[in-house]
């Protein structure tokens, strides 16, 4: 049921074209994933995902076991009728909330039993419980729970999680029974390129239908996470896709394609979009900012976005300004229409053998006062 074709790969980079075939569609690589972590990605209605050509969305496990909790999901049917969203599903493990919810977790090497942040009940997290919650929502791609250490973390820390992550990859394996799923285990090893090669060497046995990349945009420079790309990928098996896990800017997608990713998803769009920051082909603007009281232009000119073809920055203030839910909705939907359209560009892009001239003319346009 899952298959990816390697279509063309970028002769001035490690850029690919690909197709991921899923049984809820095909998904043109590169790709971001819109975040819809508790089953909606916020402020946006999935008919205008769709308008804006997002293929596949991403929903966390560890959020939806809590609230609504997955037998309710499967009772409804499913996470696709639930959410009302016919495309292809991604649902992380809970592993990022190893890191991100430390303080509410205890963890050893059987499991994670987290305290929930909502009521203060228990959530244990097996590699076979995290694949069960995950059968039962029913994503098209889930995710083996993994151990993600923050990237300060000591060595002996990075070389527990790196074998951690791998043990429980196995058993996430094994406990897997849906053959309607693809189950993707994921790298850790920090900015170590030593313990990225020994993550690696450990799951390539597992000849899991893609691999993601873990453990990376939490706290690391931009210029280590690239290096890290430079020697995690290349040992990637080439006909399968490659999941950077919750990256990132604009400028890191460019990277990491050009690295030879395929796959991404962060809630930066969405939640920048929510404090009042918009991504533009100009670089980010700040609606709240005295200078746009009066501006008539549209949020970019160079969109075609219902945002930008329809309101001014003079507006999107406003309603930032008197707290209207409808500015959020706005720049939500810009925004994903802005990343969704770097990603077709980019494929253009990477057609055209130009990945790196792509790269350059982007940073050349960021402009300070966009």
């Amino acid at each position: 049921m899952f298959e990816f074709h390697l279509d063309h790969v970028d002769t001035s980079s490690s850029a690919r074209l690909g197709r991921f075939v899923t049984p809820h569609g095909v998904v043109e690589t590169p790709c971001y994933m819109p975040v819809g972590t508790r089953g909606t990605v916020k402020a946006v209605w999935p008919h205008e995902l769709k308008a804006m050509g997002a293929q596949m969305i991403l929903a966390n496990t560890y959020h939806l076991a809590i609230r609504p909790g997955e037998h309710v999901v499967k009772a409804l049917g499913g996470l696709h009728r639930f959410m009302n969203w016919d495309g292809p599903i991604l649902t992380d493990s809970g592993g990022f909330q190893v890191f991100s919810l430390a303080e509410l977790r205890q963890m050893d090497d059987d499991k994670v039993v987290f305290k929930s942040h909502v009521d203060g009940s228990l959530l244990e997290l097996t590699p076979e419980r995290a694949v069960q919650i995950q059968e039962d929502l029913g994503a098209d791609v889930i995710m083996c729970l993994d151990e993600c250490p923050p990237h300060d973390a000591p060595l002996k820390r990075l070389e527990e999680a790196v074998d951690r992550t791998t043990r429980w990859a196995f058993r996430c394996k094994e406990a897997h029974r849906r053959e309607d799923q693809a189950l993707f285990p994921i790298v850790q090893g920090g900015t170590n390129p030593e313990l990225r090669a020994r993550s690696i060497e450990g799951l390539l046995p597992l000849d899991a239908p893609g691999y993601a990349i873990g453990g990376l945009s939490v706290g690391e420079t931009p210029e280590s996470m690239y290096e890290t790309l430079d020697t995690t990928t290349p040992q990637l098996p080439a006909h399968k896709p490659r999941y950077l896990m919750g990256v990132g800017r604009p400028i890191d997608l460019i990277e990491g394609v050009l690295r030879g990713v395929d796959m991404f998803d962060c809630v930066m769009p969405s939640r920048n979009a929510r404090n009042a920051t918009a991504f533009t082909s100009r670089g980010q603007v700040k609606m709240r900012n005295l200078k746009h009281l009066t501006d008539d232009r549209p949020l970019d000119p160079e969109c075609n976005c219902p945002c930008c073809q329809q309101f001014s920055r003079g507006y999107l203030r406003h309603l930032f300004q008197v707290k209207e839910i409808l500015g959020p909705m706005l720049l939500s939907v810009h925004n994903l229409w802005y990343y969704q359209q770097l990603m077709r560009d980019l494929r253009s892009a990477i057609r055209a053998n130009s990945g790196q001239a792509f790269r350059r003319d982007h940073l050349a346009r960021q402009s300070a006062d966009p």
